[in-house]
């Protein structure tokens, strides 16, 4: 029997066809743009690493943990909520939208580098400078963060890459002169000087400038989202602040070098994981609003195929002989190469997490994830500083990696129960984020 087909029929194979193009051109700027992240950050933190050795590459990773934690309260204040209410919508909410979330991820940067100055210059010493130059550059690194967000909530992701490349040249002359100085003040202005100049192309690219004046009302149209984004992002890198500051104390500052140089080996998939909601929180909204129930394939295939990725590469990092490692770390190999596989699990445990996450995100089920990070986060504390009590270094980076594990699955059971949850509503009572 031949099968007959509606003109309604044979014209929706071409726009399904014509979707699933458009969603892999986004992907494939999303994972352009972290390769360009993950390279210069690598390469930044292998430049400093051969510059200053162990204990000074420890006291550059404290900045940039702390770094990590002031960049998770901007995007949970000002970029989260963005890419959750604002990605594919008609282009003149976006423009409205982009110039109050990037004013207030330009306040945040001048509240808290302000806050961050003062401290280092209280604490003194080469921690207090490093913490000191690390204010007065926060509100470029915060800026240009919040233009990368922009960028992916338009599904212009080539801007975000090229925006991303801007800074990354920038660097090459940066890093030059911070290496002939040769201090860690010297690494981090020249790290968050370059970020400004990207920061400011960013402004021409958008066509707009952030007002901070709109913080406020960019605050309270999105309070309901935001305040739990923010809690939930400073738990998740304040976790990773904690975890530094205790190893340190426990261990040493050099032990903070030590995992810092191990994290380095994995970086493409660190930095893929930092900025992971760039693209996946983007894609996953609007999966939800053209096909609900694709959901949760998406956020498994995300989340695994970053895993899976993860261990190959952890399997990789394992032949490196010893003397390609000294020649990319330094003297900080020999201890970092003990950790790498415990580090791999971890990131792999955390590769997975992130699907179910970005689902989470994308439903809007803001005390779902909330709560998924708290525990998350509090293993992530506990397996990270009851390890290095129990076996140093390497007892820690173990417990990093057996928490990472457990916090992956409670995201996963998170997400199930909003999906479930989700379904059940009748039509009229499902709102899109």
């Amino acid at each position: 029997m031949t099968r007959m087909t509606t003109g309604e029929g044979t014209a929706e194979a071409p726009a399904r066809r014509t979707a699933k193009r458009a969603v892999a051109g986004r992907l494939s700027w999303g994972l352009a743009d972290q390769a360009a992240s993950s390279i210069s950050n690598f390469a930044v933190g292998i430049h400093v690493a051969r510059s200053l050795g162990l204990t000074a590459f420890g006291v550059f990773s404290l900045a940039w943990v702390t770094y990590g934690v002031v960049l998770n309260v901007s995007r949970g204040l000002a970029t989260d909520p963005l890419v959750v209410r604002f990605s594919g919508v008609p282009e003149p909410s976006w423009r409205t939208a982009v110039t109050r979330s990037s004013g207030t991820a330009l306040g945040t940067g001048v509240v808290l580098g302000a806050a961050c100055l003062l401290a280092g210059l209280a604490v003194g010493g080469r921690v207090g400078t490093a913490f000191a130059c690390l204010g007065v550059v926060l509100p470029g690194l915060l800026l240009q963060d919040a233009w990368r967000f922009a960028f992916f909530a338009a599904g212009a992701g080539r801007k975000a890459f090229v925006n991303d490349v801007v800074w990354a040249v920038a660097l090459v002359p940066a890093m030059i002169v911070a290496a002939r100085v040769g201090s860690v003040a010297a690494f981090v202005l020249a790290w968050g000087a370059s970020a400004a100049v990207a920061a400011a192309y960013g402004c021409l690219q958008a066509g707009l400038r952030p007002r901070p004046g709109g913080a406020r009302a960019w605050l309270g149209d999105h309070r309901d989202l935001g305040s739990r984004y923010l809690v939930e992002n400073v738990a998740n890198s304040g976790a990773s602040q904690l975890r530094a500051y205790g190893l340190g104390a426990i261990v040493g500052v050099g032990a903070v070098g030590v995992v810092r140089g191990a994290e380095l080996l994995l970086g493409p998939f660190l930095a893929v994981l930092m900025g992971l909601s760039l693209v996946t929180v983007a894609e996953a909204a609007r999966v939800l609003r053209r096909a609900p129930h694709r959901l949760g394939a998406f956020c498994l295939m995300l989340g695994g195929g970053q895993a899976a990725a993860a261990l190959l590469w952890g399997g990789a990092l394992l032949l490196l002989p010893d003397r390609l490692g000294e020649f990319v770390l330094g003297g900080v190999w020999a201890a970092a190469s003990e950790l790498v596989v415990p580090v791999t699990v971890g990131v792999a445990g955390a590769g997975l997490g992130t699907g179910a996450a970005a689902g989470l995100r994308a439903l809007g089920a803001a005390r779902r994830s909330l709560r998924s990070q708290l525990i998350a986060s509090a293993c992530y504390v506990a397996g990270g500083l009851g390890g290095a009590v129990a076996a140093g270094t390497v007892g820690s980076a173990w417990g990093v990696a057996a928490a990472t594990v457990c916090g992956s699955a409670v995201w996963w059971l998170q997400l199930r129960s909003a999906l479930r949850e989700h379904h059940r509503k009748p039509d009229h009572e499902v709102r899109t984020p």
